[in-house]
Protein backbone atom coordinates (compact mmCIF):
# COMPACT_ATOMS: atom_id res chain seq x y z
CA UNK A 1 0.00 0.00 0.00
CA UNK A 2 1.40 3.39 0.94
CA UNK A 3 4.00 2.54 3.16
CA UNK A 4 6.95 3.67 0.89
CA UNK A 5 5.01 6.88 0.40
CA UNK A 6 5.72 9.63 3.57
CA UNK A 7 3.86 13.01 3.57
CA UNK A 8 5.11 16.17 4.95
CA UNK A 9 4.26 19.66 5.26
CA UNK A 10 6.70 21.97 2.98
CA UNK A 11 8.10 24.92 5.05
CA UNK A 12 8.36 27.84 3.35
CA UNK A 13 12.24 27.91 3.00
CA UNK A 14 11.90 24.96 0.89
CA UNK A 15 8.52 25.22 -1.27
CA UNK A 16 10.84 27.26 -4.00
CA UNK A 17 12.06 24.48 -4.74
CA UNK A 18 9.22 22.05 -4.82
CA UNK A 19 7.79 23.64 -7.57
CA UNK A 20 9.21 21.31 -10.60
CA UNK A 21 8.07 18.39 -9.21
CA UNK A 22 4.87 19.90 -8.18
CA UNK A 23 4.15 21.31 -11.42
CA UNK A 24 4.97 17.60 -12.83
CA UNK A 25 1.45 16.02 -9.99
CA UNK A 26 -0.36 19.19 -11.63
CA UNK A 27 0.27 18.31 -15.44
CA UNK A 28 -0.20 14.26 -14.82
CA UNK A 29 -3.60 15.21 -12.49
CA UNK A 30 -4.77 17.33 -15.72
CA UNK A 31 -3.47 15.62 -18.34
CA UNK A 32 -5.69 12.69 -16.78
CA UNK A 33 -8.71 14.45 -16.58
CA UNK A 34 -8.94 15.97 -13.53
CA UNK A 35 -10.68 19.15 -12.99
CA UNK A 36 -8.60 21.58 -10.78
CA UNK A 37 -8.90 24.89 -12.61
CA UNK A 38 -6.69 24.04 -15.66
CA UNK A 39 -7.25 23.55 -19.21
CA UNK A 40 -5.78 21.29 -21.72
CA UNK A 41 -3.32 21.60 -22.94
CA UNK A 42 -1.65 22.59 -19.75
CA UNK A 43 1.18 24.45 -20.28
CA UNK A 44 4.42 23.76 -18.06
CA UNK A 45 5.22 27.65 -17.68
CA UNK A 46 1.63 27.84 -16.70
CA UNK A 47 2.01 24.91 -14.30
CA UNK A 48 5.05 26.56 -12.74
CA UNK A 49 3.72 29.84 -12.59
CA UNK A 50 0.67 28.37 -10.41
CA UNK A 51 3.27 26.74 -7.98
CA UNK A 52 5.21 29.75 -7.37
CA UNK A 53 2.15 31.48 -6.39
CA UNK A 54 1.70 28.55 -3.46
CA UNK A 55 4.82 29.37 -2.62
CA UNK A 56 4.28 32.68 -2.05
CA UNK A 57 1.25 32.37 -0.32
CA UNK A 58 3.39 29.69 1.91
CA UNK A 59 6.22 32.26 2.47
CA UNK A 60 3.84 34.61 3.69
CA UNK A 61 1.88 32.43 5.99
CA UNK A 62 -1.65 31.94 4.12
CA UNK A 63 -1.07 28.47 3.24
CA UNK A 64 0.02 25.33 4.29
CA UNK A 65 1.72 23.10 1.76
CA UNK A 66 1.42 19.16 2.12
CA UNK A 67 3.41 16.51 -0.81
CA UNK A 68 3.40 12.75 -0.42
CA UNK A 69 6.76 11.64 -1.13
CA UNK A 70 7.87 7.80 -2.30
CA UNK A 71 11.12 6.52 -0.46
CA UNK A 72 12.92 7.77 -3.20
CA UNK A 73 12.09 11.68 -2.50
CA UNK A 74 10.11 11.61 -5.44
CA UNK A 75 6.65 13.99 -4.96
CA UNK A 76 3.71 11.69 -6.02
CA UNK A 77 1.09 14.05 -4.07
CA UNK A 78 -0.17 17.29 -2.64
CA UNK A 79 -2.76 19.05 -0.91
CA UNK A 80 -3.27 22.78 0.40
CA UNK A 81 -4.84 24.42 3.19
CA UNK A 82 -6.09 28.00 2.78
CA UNK A 83 -5.74 29.15 6.61
CA UNK A 84 -5.78 32.83 5.37
CA UNK A 85 -9.12 33.65 5.90
CA UNK A 86 -11.68 36.52 6.83
CA UNK A 87 -11.92 38.02 10.08
CA UNK A 88 -14.92 36.96 11.08
CA UNK A 89 -13.48 33.13 10.13
CA UNK A 90 -10.14 32.47 11.85
CA UNK A 91 -11.41 29.11 12.88
CA UNK A 92 -11.73 27.95 9.44
CA UNK A 93 -9.61 27.32 6.68
CA UNK A 94 -9.91 25.53 2.76
CA UNK A 95 -8.88 22.53 1.56
CA UNK A 96 -7.31 22.81 -1.97
CA UNK A 97 -5.75 20.67 -5.04
CA UNK A 98 -5.85 17.44 -3.73
CA UNK A 99 -3.87 15.62 -6.40
CA UNK A 100 -1.84 12.00 -6.62
CA UNK A 101 0.11 11.56 -9.58
CA UNK A 102 -1.86 8.70 -11.72
CA UNK A 103 1.28 6.40 -10.97
CA UNK A 104 0.71 6.40 -7.25
CA UNK A 105 -3.39 6.15 -7.03
CA UNK A 106 -4.60 3.24 -5.19
CA UNK A 107 -2.01 2.94 -2.56
CA UNK A 108 -3.82 4.84 -0.17
CA UNK A 109 -1.75 8.62 -0.87
CA UNK A 110 -5.42 10.25 -0.78
CA UNK A 111 -6.04 8.93 2.09
CA UNK A 112 -2.58 9.71 4.00
CA UNK A 113 -2.63 13.47 2.88
CA UNK A 114 -6.45 13.91 4.31
CA UNK A 115 -5.12 12.15 7.39
CA UNK A 116 -2.03 14.33 7.14
CA UNK A 117 -4.13 18.24 6.01
CA UNK A 118 -6.48 17.14 9.55
CA UNK A 119 -3.50 17.53 11.51
CA UNK A 120 -2.49 20.50 10.26
CA UNK A 121 -5.23 22.15 10.07
CA UNK A 122 -5.85 20.90 14.06
CA UNK A 123 -2.22 22.59 14.89
CA UNK A 124 -3.00 25.84 13.48
CA UNK A 125 -6.05 26.31 15.14
CA UNK A 126 -8.72 25.75 12.59
CA UNK A 127 -12.15 23.48 13.39
CA UNK A 128 -13.95 23.96 10.00
CA UNK A 129 -12.89 22.93 6.85
CA UNK A 130 -14.40 23.43 3.23
CA UNK A 131 -13.50 22.18 -0.20
CA UNK A 132 -15.28 20.94 -3.42
CA UNK A 133 -14.80 18.68 -6.01
CA UNK A 134 -16.30 17.12 -9.18
CA UNK A 135 -19.57 15.70 -8.85
CA UNK A 136 -19.91 12.27 -9.09
CA UNK A 137 -15.59 11.45 -9.02
CA UNK A 138 -13.56 9.29 -7.16
CA UNK A 139 -12.44 11.53 -4.36
CA UNK A 140 -16.08 11.28 -3.15
CA UNK A 141 -15.81 8.38 -1.83
CA UNK A 142 -12.32 9.56 0.24
CA UNK A 143 -13.99 12.47 1.65
CA UNK A 144 -16.89 10.61 2.99
CA UNK A 145 -14.78 7.72 4.53
CA UNK A 146 -12.35 10.44 6.00
CA UNK A 147 -15.57 12.13 7.56
CA UNK A 148 -16.48 15.05 5.31
CA UNK A 149 -20.02 16.14 5.41
CA UNK A 150 -22.02 16.59 1.78
CA UNK A 151 -23.14 20.21 1.79
CA UNK A 152 -24.77 20.26 -1.94
CA UNK A 153 -24.18 19.88 -5.42
CA UNK A 154 -24.17 22.70 -7.70
CA UNK A 155 -24.69 21.61 -11.97
CA UNK A 156 -22.27 22.95 -14.76
CA UNK A 157 -20.00 24.87 -11.90
CA UNK A 158 -16.46 24.18 -13.75
CA UNK A 159 -15.36 22.89 -16.76
CA UNK A 160 -13.21 19.52 -16.91
CA UNK A 161 -9.73 20.12 -19.23
CA UNK A 162 -11.44 18.77 -22.22
CA UNK A 163 -13.73 21.68 -22.10
CA UNK A 164 -17.14 19.36 -20.92
CA UNK A 165 -18.98 20.99 -18.16
CA UNK A 166 -19.10 18.97 -14.46
CA UNK A 167 -20.62 19.54 -11.50
CA UNK A 168 -19.14 20.29 -8.33
CA UNK A 169 -20.14 19.12 -4.85
CA UNK A 170 -19.56 20.64 -1.54
CA UNK A 171 -18.34 19.65 1.46
CA UNK A 172 -17.22 20.50 5.39
CA UNK A 173 -15.68 18.62 7.69
CA UNK A 174 -15.75 19.95 11.46
CA UNK A 175 -12.49 18.78 13.72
Amino acid sequence: MSEDVRVRRIAADEAAGCIDALADVLMDCVEGGASVSFMLPLARDKALAFWRGVADGVARNERALLVAEQGDGRIVGTVQLITAQPDNQPHRADVAKMLVSRSARRRGVAQKLMTAVDEVARAEGKTVLVLDTVTGGDAERLYARAGWQKVGEVPNYALMPDGAFCGTTFYYKHL
